[in-house]
C-alpha cells in the first residue's frame, strides 16, 4: 500500500480533522510543549488556566511568577520540567523579536533552532513547525510506528528521523496534507489500531498482515 492511498482511505473514513485545536500560533507552541507524555484533555485544562489569567503570550509568561505558572499547568504532569521548557521557548521567541520573526527562518534552520532548546525533541519541534509555523515537515509519533508496522509498511525499530524521511519520500511537501495525515493516523490508532487492536472493526483489515493472523 502506498502512503498516499492510506492517507486517502483514512480521510474518507474519518473526514478532515482540522488539527491543531488552537486560537493562535503561540497557543500551538504551548500545547506542543505541554502535551509531552500526557493526554490532550490535561493540556486543554492547563491552557484554559493560562487563558483565564491572561498568560498566553511570551511576554506575560516571562513576567509571571514561576509558582503561579507551575500551579496553572499542574494538570499536565511533569510541570517543573515543562515550565522550564516553556520559559526557554519564550526566551527564544523574545530573542528573535517575536514569533513571526522566529518562524520566518528557513525550515531546517528553524528546526535546528527549536531542537537547541533543552527538552524539545524532534516530535515537538516538528509539531510546532507544521501546526504553528505552517511549514511542511511531517510529525511522526508512536501511533505512526504502530500503524505502519502492523500494515507491513515499516520494518525494524522506531527511528523518528527514518520514519519521517519515509513519509516525506512518498508524499511531497504539503502543509495541509501533512497536518491531516498525522491527525488521521492518530485518530485511527486511538479508535481502532490500539495497543490491543480492534481488527474486526478496521476497514483496512483485508490488506493488513496483522489482521490476517
Amino acid at each position: 500500500m502506498h502512503l498516499r492511498e492510506l492517507y486517502e482511505e483514512l480521510l474518507r473514513a474519518y473526514g478532515p480533522q482540522h488539527w491543531w485545536p488552537a486560537e493562535t500560533p503561540f497557543e500551538v507552541v504551548v500545547g506542543a510543549i505541554l502535551t509531552q507524555n500526557t493526554a490532550w484533555r490535561n493540556v486543554e485544562k492547563a491552557i484554559s488556566n493560562l487563558k483565564r489569567e491572561g498568560l498566553l503570550d511570551p511576554d506575560s509568561i516571562l513576567r509571571a511568577s514561576p509558582d503561579v505558572l507551575r500551579e496553572l499547568i499542574r494538570p499536565v504532569g511533569f510541570y517543573n520540567q515543562k515550565l522550564q521548557r516553556l520559559l526557554d521557548v519564550c526566551r527564544l521567541i523574545k530573542r528573535y523579536g517575536g514569533l513571526e520573526n522566529l518562524f520566518s527562518l528557513p525550515m531546517e534552520e528553524l528546526r535546528r533552532t527549536l531542537l537547541s532548546v533543552k527538552g524539545i525533541g524532534p516530535e515537538t519541534a516538528d509539531a510546532i513547525i507544521l501546526y504553528a509555523a505552517n511549514k511542511p515537515t511531517f510529525v511522526v509519533d508512536r501511533y505512526t510506528y504502530r500503524l505502519f508496522t502492523r500494515l507491513g509498511l515499516w520494518q525494524g525499530p522506531y527511528k523518528y528521523e527514518a520514519l519521517k524521511r519515509f513519509v516525506e519520500s512518498q508524499i511531497p511537501p504539503n502543509v495541509e496534507v501533512y497536518k491531516e495525515f498525522h491527525a488521521l493516523i492518530d485518530e485511527h490508532s486511538k479508535r481502532v489500531c490500539r495497543k490491543k487492536p480492534h481488527c474486526h472493526a478496521c476497514f483496512l483489515r483485508e490488506r493488513c498482515p496483522t489482521a490476517q493472523h
